[in-house]
């Protein structure tokens, strides 16, 4: 064939979190071990719970092996439901939940449902590497907005509002179809505050901007920091929250995430119908597994234990971290207080190294320590530290990585 098979669009289908993934398999298949710091992956670290593993075999025994409910069994919408009313104080109806196959998979039927080619979406970096990818798949243009490192990767409201006037007066605002923010925060564990949530919900508001929160990992956080729900805020205003198994339940192999949206405005209803009738074109998501999250999720008692020692855990492990990062004055890292993740900021213009991407190849190649470059997250300059690992081998690669930056110092 003259003309390639493929598409445009398929340019776009990268994932940086796994790029050195087959540097580190020729390197593990000649006997080395490798510290892989690149994927968040809990169950690695911390077993799925076995009570979780029981209600999947106990589906199993059942024969749930069929199609499902297109948008969700019923049993698992109802564990959300529930989950959100003693939770945030959220009322749902059945088709204000649809469970998808991660939250990957929810943020393609967002793209695909809302964007046309050259349509805009605002996205705050760092971001996740996904939220950028599946834009560009759809054709979708990204306006950044930052999250501000000096200040703790916090958000700045006055710019927020900046950048929706100037979409305003530029005429673009009209093509702009959602605002994604990731509340804890992947990759830089930041855990916003009320009271910034409730300037972007006002802003959002204002602008007519249909708002989005990822909170996968709603209940990860820690060192004194407080947790809010998006949903808890943007009552009367159209948004959605999206969240899952994998982060919190321990499950990401499950494949199981959700998309939640509460309100019963126009472009909810309009958006809610038209992304069940993107989960009926893909059938079903994994039936067993629903049915295990439901349980698991409505197995209160079990799961509070679970997540307790996990944060706990993850607590000591970044702080671990940080501590061994901030011995090197090439590093600055701010510490998170949420999620599992660091990005520390290396002094690349002290360093025989060019930039994060080279960084991160040869540390692998030569520490056997795989990391994630920043860029790939919108933060050049920056590593991804994936903090799960036990604190003596998390405390073990922070040092490998110090040492590395003095090797290679001008």
């Amino acid at each position: 064939m003259d003309v390639s098979i493929l598409s445009k669009r398929s340019a776009f289908a990268h994932n940086s979190i796994l790029e050195e993934e087959k540097v580190a398999e020729s390197l593990i298949k000649r006997g080395i071990k490798v510290i892989e710091i690149n994927r968040g992956d809990p169950p690695a670290y911390f077993p799925t719970p076995k009570y979780t593993i029981d209600a999947y075999i106990k589906a199993l025994r059942e024969r749930k092996t069929g199609y499902s409910r297109d948008s969700g069994v019923m049993p698992l919408v109802k564990a959300i439901s529930n989950r959100y009313k003693k939770k945030y104080g959220i009322s749902l109806k059945t088709d204000d939940v649809i469970v998808t196959a991660g939250v990957s998979e929810a943020l393609l039927f967002i793209n695909t449902a809302t964007i046309n080619p050259g349509d805009n979406a605002i996205i705050f970096r760092p971001f996740y590497n996904q939220y950028l990818t599946q834009l560009k798949i759809s054709g979708g243009v990204p306006v950044y907005e930052n999250y501000d490192e000096a200040n703790g990767w916090d958000l700045n409201p006055e710019s927020i509002k900046k950048t929706l006037k100037s979409l305003k007066n530029s005429g673009r605002l009209k093509r702009t179809k959602y605002m994604l923010i990731t509340n804890p925060n992947n990759p830089t564990g930041t855990v916003l505050s009320r009271k910034v949530l409730e300037e972007v919900v006002d802003l959002a508001n204002e602008y007519g901007v249909f708002l989005i929160s990822d909170e996968i990992y709603d209940e990860i956080y820690y060192n004194k920091a407080k947790f809010t729900s998006l949903s808890q805020l943007a009552k009367g205003v159209p948004h959605m929250i999206l969240n899952g198994a994998s982060k919190d339940f321990d499950s990401t192999g499950f494949r199981i995430g959700y998309m939640l949206l509460p309100e019963s405005d126009k472009t909810s209803e309009e958006l809610k119908s038209k992304l069940a009738e993107f989960a009926s074109v893909r059938l079903c998501v994994n039936t067993p597994a629903q049915y295990a999250f439901a349980e698991s999720m409505s197995n209160e008692k079990e799961h509070n234990k679970e997540i307790k020692h996990m944060v706990s855990e993850i607590e000591s492990r970044v702080n671990a971290a940080v501590k061994v990062l901030k011995e090197n004055e090439k590093i600055r890292v701010v510490e998170p207080n949420g999620a599992f993740y660091i990005l520390p900021r290396v002094d690349f213009k002290s360093l025989k190294i060019k930039d994060d991407r080279e960084f991160v190849d040869r540390f692998l190649k030569e520490e056997y320590v795989m990391l994630s470059r920043g860029s790939g997250f919108g933060a050049d300059s920056h590593v991804r530290v994936v903090a799960l690992p036990p604190k003596d081998i998390l405390e073990y690669a922070m040092d490998k990585l110090n040492r590395f930056c003095d090797k290679y110092s001008k």
